[in-house]
């Protein structure tokens, strides 16, 4: 190397392979990982479409037909006629003040006791609570219909229990007033239990710091119970106002067609029992179907009204 003077050398560089783009998958490579969730669902949307949807649409469609429910008569196309009448009678319109009736009545089963009795049990505790609990939830595990002749055995007016215990000679099941009280508080007594399981689980749900917290600062169980406990459960309050809503004429169908049979003078008809009348008594089947649409465009609307205002009135722990 001679001073001064300077050798340029030129360094080669390997060349890069330019990037290739990723093939995109095919469509039935993303269907097939897309399907797993849905494959999951496919049996319950099967049972769903079978056993609610299609037996709605055929409801709908029987409802603008008249139909004696004997095979070898042919349905005869009425148009709006089944709604017509339905309409016009006296029966709809006192069969859903029953039915208003009845959820009145229920209600201190399924929200009132129920809050009650779980804020008592929760003083209970081990095995005692335990046994305790189950003891209130056994009623639940009776058949309505095995429930019913119990009942009618103990409601008789001459040897029944209850008349011997009060003192009384009620005729139950066979006097307007008193067959409405006895198909609510038989059904009360049915569904009370339920009602408490689902109320201990919405206060097992509730953080115990709240409540700690408001100790320290003096409050007293009174007012932990009203600012605290109780909105914190209200979530759950309105779940079983909701299902005593559209639930009650459900849940009394079975007793009353056990003991009363919508009597007496149809006083325990509620808007279960009058389409079941219409459909397998009258054989009317357009307008016991008529009836049916009426009844589920009703109890939607309601729910839809209640969810609503749940949404806004419940507190929820965040």
């Amino acid at each position: 190397m001679v001073s001064g003077e300077f050798t340029e050398v030129s360094v080669v560089r390997p060349r890069v392979p330019a990037a290739v783009p990723a093939a995109r998958p095919t469509w039935w490579r993303r269907a097939a990982r897309a399907a797993p969730p849905y494959l999951y669902l496919a049996p319950a949307l099967v049972m769903l479409v079978v056993w609610t949807y299609r037996p709605l649409a055929q409801t709908v469609q029987l409802s603008f037909h008249s139909w004696n429910l004997l095979p070898t008569s042919p349905m005869a196309n009425v148009g709006l006629a089944n709604y017509e009448r339905l309409l016009s009678t006296p029966d709809l319109g006192d069969s859903v003040w029953r039915t208003v009736l009845v959820i009145l009545g229920l209600l201190p089963f399924t929200v009132v006791v129920p809050v009650l009795v779980s804020l008592l049990s929760r003083r209970v505790q081990g095995r005692a609570g335990a046994a305790y609990r189950a003891m209130v939830f056994a009623p639940m595990l009776v058949a309505p219909v095995a429930g019913a002749a119990v009942w009618q055995w103990l409601l008789d007016p001459d040897s029944g229990v209850v008349n011997s215990a009060l003192g009384t000679r009620i005729n139950w099941l066979h006097d307007a007033g008193p067959a409405q009280i006895a198909i609510i508080l038989i059904t009360g007594w049915h569904l009370v239990g339920f009602a408490v399981l689902v109320v201990s689980a919405g206060l097992t749900g509730i953080n115990p710091d709240y409540a700690s917290a408001a100790q320290v600062d003096g409050a007293s169980r009174g007012q932990i119970l009203r600012w605290i406990t109780l909105p914190m459960l209200s979530p759950t309050l309105a779940f079983l106002l909701l299902m005593t809503v559209l639930l009650s004429a459900q849940w009394t169908f079975p007793l009353i067609d056990t003991l009363t049979q919508g009597g007496p003078a149809e006083s325990t008809t509620t808007v279960y029992y009058l389409l079941w009348d219409y459909g397998f008594h009258s054989y009317d089947a357009g307008l016991g179907a008529a009836a049916g649409v009426i009844f589920f465009i009703g109890f939607v609307l309601v729910a839809a009204v209640l969810v609503r205002l749940s949404d806004r009135l419940s507190h929820y722990d965040d």
